[in-house]
């Protein structure tokens, strides 16, 4: 029996193994327009119907055949969508029929999935834009479907889009042509490798690519394509890194796609075509280990796939581990430590924003009846990473660790796993290649602790301290100087041979401490010029520091802040702190209010419930 809490489809009857989608984009009514084949085939005997997840979509008509069938929507929606689109079938059908329905529809404004961008939101000022992000629960806004990771599939699409825009896809580009007398053109593509629905996604704008690697391209807006060029030249280097690990890249193509600042994600792992925030282009390559994180999605996300969203570490953790590999490769072990402790330090405040007590900060948490995107936090990430490194020490290391991590992916390759899947696994894998030794090794784990119980984890791994040593001097010699304000020892000789971690990892650590004073806050940024440094990791930082403080100077640099970027990683965070000013809270609101057009769906509703509800608690 398959489960997934977050779908509506009847997944225990039915199985969707390819789409074909024909759309039509309209910037002017902002839909999407045409229809969608899928083919399907019955898991169980007796099949009469076929339910879809569906969410904001309009319905024309449903059809087997060439014959019309009678369907019906619930209008009443919730973050799962409608109770799903119910079609009736002519007749029942038995256990591995395969059929076609063929869905005339369109998208609608309020879908979740698409944000569409006035000419004024892009780059180039000149040409709207689009783009789609459907993970967790949102291709059911682009396009009924099973919205489900538990089952993978193929698809192919046509595109039509207008002159001189450009279609994208999170597949193999198949050839484009010239339609409508030459106004539009028609772009074709394939993606022949089984993907769940959550990665399929589409752009549209004014693109423009520059080969950076083998199989690689960077796609963007003319007006930012050199530097986007230049900060991800080292991007052939981590899929290499990839395939040394773990086995073969399979997708082909690894290009890049930098979108326009209002994407809510660092990056999203789309195959063929990672989509990828440009706040990652800091002018000195300082961030691109987020592209190190999507390169590693390829092979744990997208080729090993959580089976629902209750497993999301299986995803997340892995990749982070992987991620860490790579830059331990590249970089040496103690910038891989250093950057495992940084994000020691993102959990133990996700963890303190969701409560110790919470159940949605389980590795496993159990997500019936909630919205996986309120479940969404460091947890799986970084929670995730430290199980999976735990578990490398306790068997004997990487040289034991690394052979498991490769037979990880050939074993469960293609398939959909939950975490029993993997913790079988594993226990077969030592067992079966190193002995009884490594079995009894895995037994003294705690597994109830790391899987099922809230909170942080059951214990914390040891990392090389060396970079970070520096870093936390500094923050207690600035601790120490508030009780007598002299702050005289302190100039930029401090910071200037700190690279762009240990920057965020002292910044970091001053948040640990009390609030710090004003006049604290202007020495620090008289002596380090934090205000007006470009990287939005540092920058980030800098602001909750003065925020923490309450520091009215720097109210003017939040709002150029939350305006010119949506990563929600970053926004989520600032709004909610400026809203817990005593003078910022209705300029949080106003700020959000005047700008709500500005970022994708996803992250308008979170910060909404965010301010608004923190406000009327």
């Amino acid at each position: 029996m398959y489960y997934d809490p977050s779908t509506l489809s009847n997944i225990n009857e039915i199985q969707t193994n390819h789409i074909d989608l024909n759309l039509k984009v309209d910037f002017e009514h902002k839909i999407l327009d045409g229809s969608v084949k899928l083919s399907i085939i019955t898991i169980t005997d007796n099949v009469n119907k076929v339910i879809l997840d569906t969410k904001s979509l309009n319905i024309k008509s449903v059809s087997q055949d060439g014959r019309q069938l009678k369907f019906h929507l619930n209008n009443d929606i919730d973050c799962f969508g409608a109770t799903g689109l119910h079609i009736e079938l002519d007749k029942p059908l038995a256990t591995g029929t395969k059929f076609e329905l063929e869905i005339a529809y369109n998208t609608t404004i309020q879908g979740t999935a698409i944000q569409w961008l006035e000419p004024s939101q892009t780059v180039g000022k000149k040409h709207p834009y689009l783009f789609t992000q459907c993970q967790e629960i949102h291709a059911r806004s682009l396009l009924p479907c099973q919205d489900t990771p538990c089952f993978k599939l193929t698809y192919s699409a046509n595109i039509q889009v207008s002159n001189p825009l450009r279609a994208l896809m999170s597949a193999i580009s198949v050839g484009e042509e010239e339609v409508d007398d030459g106004k539009s053109k028609l772009y074709k593509f394939e993606q022949k490798v089984k993907i769940p629905s959550y990665l399929i996604a589409l752009a549209v704008g004014n693109l423009a690519g520059k080969e950076i690697g083998p199989r690689s391209t960077v796609w963007t807006e003319p007006e930012v394509l050199q530097d986007a060029a230049w900060e991800f030249v080292d991007t052939e280097k981590f899929i290499a890194l990839g395939e040394k690990l773990l086995t073969p890249y399979e997708w082909k193509k690894y290009d890049l796609l930098v979108l326009p600042a209002s994407f809510p994600f660092g990056g999203m792992e789309n195959p063929c075509l990672t989509f990828i925030t440009p706040a990652l282009i800091a002018g000195d390559r300082s961030l691109v280990d987020v592209v190190a994180h999507e390169v590693s999605h390829s092979w744990t996300g997208n080729l090993v796939t959580a089976a629902n969203w209750e497993h999301f570490w299986l995803n997340e953790g892995w990749t982070m581990f992987l991620e860490r590999k790579i830059i331990g490769r590249l970089y040496g072990e103690k910038e891989s430590d250093f950057h495992a402790i940084i994000g020691w330090s993102e959990l133990e405040e996700d963890v303190k924003l969701f409560g110790e007590d919470s159940p949605l900060t389980a590795l496993q948490p159990v997500l019936k009846g909630v919205d996986p995107d309120d479940a969404f936090s460091r947890v799986s990430y970084e929670k995730g990473f430290n199980f999976l490194y735990h578990i490398q020490q306790v068997v004997g290391g990487p040289e034991f660790f690394e052979p498991y991590m490769k037979a990880h992916v050939e074993e469960f390759a293609g398939k959909s796993i939950v975490t029993d899947d993997w913790k079988k696994f594993l226990y077969s894998f030592m067992e079966k290649k190193f002995g009884s030794v490594k079995k009894d090794a895995l037994d003294k784990i705690d597994w109830n602790g790391w899987l099922h119980s809230p909170g942080m984890p059951p214990l914390k791994n040891e990392f090389d301290q060396t970079l970070s040593e520096e870093c936390n001097k500094l923050a207690e010699r600035w601790n120490l100087a508030r009780n007598n304000e002299n702050f005289e020892e302190f100039s930029p000789a401090n910071i200037e041979k700190f690279t762009t971690l240990q920057k965020m990892a002292f910044l970091d650590r001053l948040l640990e401490f009390p609030p710090f004073s004003h006049s604290s806050i202007a020495a620090m940024d008289k002596a380090y010029n934090f205000t007006t440094v470009r990287n939005v990791e540092i920058c980030f930082r800098w602001q909750k520091v003065c925020l923490l403080a309450e520091y009215e100077p720097m109210f003017p640099h939040v709002v150029k802040f939350l305006t010119q970027q949506g990563r929600t990683k970053y926004v989520r965070p600032i709004y909610r702190m400026l809203n817990n000013t005593k003078k910022g809270s209705d300029l949080a609101k106003k700020t959000f209010t005047e700008n709500k057009s500005f970022y994708h769906p996803i992250a308008a509703t979170m910060i909404e419930r965010d301010i608004f509800r923190e406000s009327s608690n």
